[in-house]
């Protein structure tokens, strides 16, 4: 079926053109359809946001209280020009901003602070601590400790003859003996950590968690058409980045309280693609790649018990943190943060008169993908065998890539109007998921609508709602293994879009 140059112009521009809301820190979609659109082409547009996200405490989380919505609201611009420089050649700019997040935690759960209330360690870790203090002591030591800390005077002939007794009785497991032994000395040891470690208690932060990260995208394509059909491209990114995160509450033990600022910084990249058209039957199949970016990154982080870990020598050792590893932190390094590569297919075909159908898949390699600024990585290794991450560990990682798939239909319904319905599947990037970004995927729907008052002008707007995928989120600490410490569920978001355009 033949389609008129004009009606397959007009229907391009209906697609849908941005992801709004995926997995990971994915944005925008980073697509390049605007470079693709015939002769000399303008758009600018604008997306805007609006998540539901809500979950409660669970796993790991002494409590079960709600968390209400965590989720703010964002909106990012896009634009571009192409220009058909000669029969064979052409250039284009494009303007977007790839990735970001934006959030923050309220009410009263383990992602806000709760001064007096929150401690560097929970009941559960306090415990497997004075386990591992408990375990290299022999029966003698455990009997004189219990001993002592019923009163007992082991320096006098009484204490003494006490002290057999209840060793002989400890060691042949006479009646609860042994057990009354190693729970009062467990007890006592416990006792003993918290104390040790109140000062950095009194030291931890105060507010709310929060998070916000803004990439922008400046991508220069060069294309060449050495016939009508195809298209080569390819051309050189440059991107910026910045980016806040505050954690706070009982969920972040010792980094409760802990900031970083990320200062805005560029780093380059290249993409690469080819492209292959068939306009009189409105069939259209693109294939394009983006290069990772790399950001050496300065970021300025405090930690609010740092004080009380520069004055308490004691505090250290309760967490079993040498001071000469602890020096560590205290020097100055940088932070290395690589955004992912990715690879988009686009693919259009006419199936009647003024109609086509459209598809997106995308591929975005966020497994390899994580950050850990330099002082948060240092620290993670000192406390990491607290938690089974001899290692250390990332603020934020993914364990799987992210794919997604869009499809719709679009129609021209006369000179003026044009419309296209879509749908669309998100796989997410892992769950367990981080704490900063807790769903998994997505399913939605849309809408576009499109008035073109001239053949050379159009303003097309959307909307699409989002079914979020259901997801349990961890700490840094925690990624790599099953824990976790909240739970969200039957989350939704709804987008919308606006953009003009003006062919010339």
């Amino acid at each position: 079926m033949k389609l008129k140059t004009l009606t397959l112009a007009l229907l391009a521009t209906t697609i849908p053109t941005t992801g709004v809301f995926a997995a990971a820190l994915d944005r925008s979609g980073q697509s390049i359809s605007a470079f693709l659109q015939p002769d000399n082409y303008f758009e600018a547009g604008i997306s805007i946001l609006d998540p539901t996200v809500e979950g409660q405490e669970a796993g790991t989380s002494e409590t079960r209280r709600d968390i209400s919505d965590m989720g703010d609201d964002y909106y990012f611009p896009s634009a571009a020009v192409k220009l058909q420089v000669t029969d064979k050649f052409s250039f284009g700019l494009l303007y977007d901003q790839p990735f970001g997040a934006d959030a923050a935690y309220k009410g009263n759960n383990v992602f806000v602070s709760n001064p007096g209330v929150d401690t560097v360690l929970g009941d559960s870790s306090i415990t497997n601590l004075a386990k591992e203090k408990l375990n290299p002591l022999t029966a003698e030591q455990r009997v004189g400790l219990a001993l002592q800390g019923k009163g007992v005077d082991l320096t006098t002939p009484q204490g003494q003859a006490i002290y057999g007794q209840t060793l002989q009785a400890y060691k042949g497991n006479v009646g609860t003996t042994k057990n009354d032994i190693d729970t009062g000395v467990l007890n006592g040891i416990k006792q003993v950590v918290k104390g040790t470690l109140a000062p950095i208690d009194a030291g931890l932060g105060k507010g709310n968690t929060t998070v916000e990260v803004d990439t922008q995208n400046l991508s220069m394509i060069f294309g060449f058409q050495p016939t009508k059909n195809i298209n080569l491209y390819g051309g050189g990114v440059y991107q910026t980045i910045k980016g806040s995160v505050s954690l706070r509450g009982q969920a972040y033990s010792l980094y409760n309280g802990y900031d970083a600022k990320i200062k805005e910084t560029g780093g380059a990249g290249w993409l690469a693609g080819a492209a292959f058209q068939i306009p009189e039957i409105a069939l259209k199949a693109s294939v394009t790649y983006r290069s990772e970016i790399d950001h050496d990154v300065d970021a300025v982080e405090t930690l609010s018990a740092e004080p009380a870990l520069d004055s308490n020598p004691a505090v250290l050792g309760a967490l079993g943190i040498t001071t000469e590893d602890y020096k560590k932190i205290k020097q100055p390094g940088k932070t290395k943060i690589t955004t992912p590569q990715s690879v988009n297919v686009d693919f259009q075909t006419g199936i009647m008169e003024n109609t086509i159908a459209f598809a997106n898949l995308r591929w975005v390699n966020w497994k390899d993908f994580s950050i850990q600024p330099y002082k948060f990585g240092e620290i993670s290794k000192l406390v990491g065998p607290l938690v089974k991450q001899p290692g250390g560990f990332n603020l934020v990682e993914y364990s799987d890539d992210q794919y997604s798939v869009t499809a719709g239909v679009g129609r021209k319904v006369n000179d003026h109007w044009a419309g296209n319905v879509s749908v669309g599947w998100d796989s997410g990037a892992g769950n367990p998921v981080s704490t900063l970004g807790p769903t998994e995927g997505y399913w939605n729907v849309g809408l576009g609508v499109q008035y073109s008052p001239t053949p050379a002008t159009f303003i097309s707007g959307g909307v699409k709602y989002f079914w979020l995928g259901d997801a349990k989120a961890q700490t840094g600490a925690q990624a790599g293994g099953s824990d976790y410490v909240a739970e969200f569920k039957d989350n939704n978001a709804l987008a919308y879009g606006l953009k003009l355009g003006y062919r010339f």
